[in-house]
Parts: structure tokens; sequence; C-alpha cells
């Protein structure tokens, strides 16, 4: 159980992360004119960028400390559709609706699901990001800098992709993440890598690529058909009156 648990939260904290892509509103593009813009402005724009697409769908490999690369497919749909089926761990899935939390994990034969209300959507640190509201908090919440500065630098040492990279850092010590660095790509807007440095310090990392956006995804492929076999716990993370 104790392993089970550790897992969980990896997990929790991984689907808190997707769900800074999931949101805000978009009316401009991406950058056209050589003027500097502030950290802040650009955080902005991406932001914008996101609230023009209606669905995407994107490869996505995860990466926590020491342990082994999850890899699988992200599909979302606003406002706040979002499913993850992944090639490593096999068969695993996390969909959420807006309203509810599923995770399956086949080697337990275990679907675990999760209600999401509206005031634990605004205060937690995951699903409250779900909303046209979530990256706003995440700039009040946060304190945003160029990590080198305003251009473009190597995704990694020695790689030919260029990033703009943002440094965020908490305004205060309830947030959940010390630290998020963001990794966007200048001519898409589009994030390419987000790392984050968790209250217990604690890495993660994320990265998305090949991403397909406004293709006209449907409801449908947010519903979770859980083999016949499986065991199904409700509310594991917490209770709706706690």
């Amino acid at each position: 159980m104790l392993k089970q648990g550790i897992f969980l939260k990896k997990q929790w904290v991984f689907l808190g992360f997707l769900l800074i892509l999931n949101i805000s509103q978009y009316t401009g593009s991406p950058l056209e004119c050589q003027e500097i813009v502030t950290a802040d402005g650009f955080l902005r724009m991406v932001s914008e960028r996101y609230g023009s697409i209606r669905d995407y769908e994107a490869n996505i490999v995860m990466r926590s400390g020491n342990s082994g690369d999850m890899i699988g497919v992200v599909n979302h749909l606003s406002p706040s559709f979002l499913r993850i089926d992944f090639t490593r761990p096999a068969d695993q899935a996390i969909i959420f609706n807006g309203e509810l939390l599923t995770i399956y994990l086949p080697d337990y034969r275990m679907v675990l699901n999760q209600s999401i209300n509206q005031t634990r959507r605004s205060s937690a640190s995951g699903a409250a990001l779900a909303s046209a509201q979530g990256l706003t908090m995440l700039r009040n919440n946060y304190v945003s800098s160029y990590d080198v500065g305003p251009s473009p630098v190597p995704l990694d040492n020695n790689s030919r992709e260029m990033v703009i990279r943002l440094r965020l850092t908490r305004r205060s010590i309830s947030e959940g993440f010390r630290e998020i660095m963001l990794s966007i790509n200048p001519d898409t807007l589009l994030i390419r890598r987000i790392e984050g440095r968790t209250i217990a310090d604690g890495d993660v990392r994320f990265d998305f690529t090949n991403i397909r956006t406004n293709q006209g995804i449907p409801e449908q492929r947010f519903i979770f058909d859980h083999p016949p076999a499986s065991n199904i716990y409700h509310n594991f993370l917490f209770r709706d009156s706690d």
C-alpha cells in the first residue's frame, strides 16, 4: 500500500502540471515585433495562445526524480477535459472531465475515482488550473522572469531546438511548487517543456512533442470504460466534505 500511495502522489502532481496547459484566452498572435516584452507580458501571450485552442493532442514524457520515464499521449478538450493514455506504464490512464478524476492502474486492476467540487477546484494546485482563470492564478501566485533573457536559447546543451525559458518563483510558501520553469517555442508560443521543484525538493519534468491542435476531438473520447473485473474505489484522495 505504501508503494501505491507514493505512486498515486506522483500521478496527482503529474495531473496538476498538465492542467497548467489547459487554460486562458487568446486574442493575438505569436511574437511579431522586435520590441522587448517583459517576462510577465510574454507569459500573458502564452496564456492567450492557449485560449485559442479548443482541443489538442500531444506526445508526453514525464520524469520524476530518479524514477523511470512515463510515456504516453495526452488529449485535451476545452475547457477542462483531459485524458492521458500511457504506453509506459502500459495501459495506464488518467481521465478528467472537469468534475471527476479517474486513474486506471491495470497492474492492480484498480479504478480510482475522485469527485472534484467547485471549492476544491478553486483551491487545489491541480484541478484548480482547469479553468479560464487558471493561468491568471499562476501569474498572481508566482513571480515570472526570464531565465537567461528574452532571446531564444537551446532547449538542452548542444540542442538545435530553441526555446524561450521563463522562471516562475512562488510568492508565498502556501504554493505547491517552489519554482516552475517553462520552455516555450518562440514561434508557436506552445509549451515544449515544464520543469518544477516541489515543496519536498523533488524534481519533475514534462516534455510535450508533436502537438496537434483543433482537430475536433469529441467529448466521447473522455469517457472511460473500465474492464469488468476492475475494483473501483471512490474519493481516494479526499472526501467532498473534507
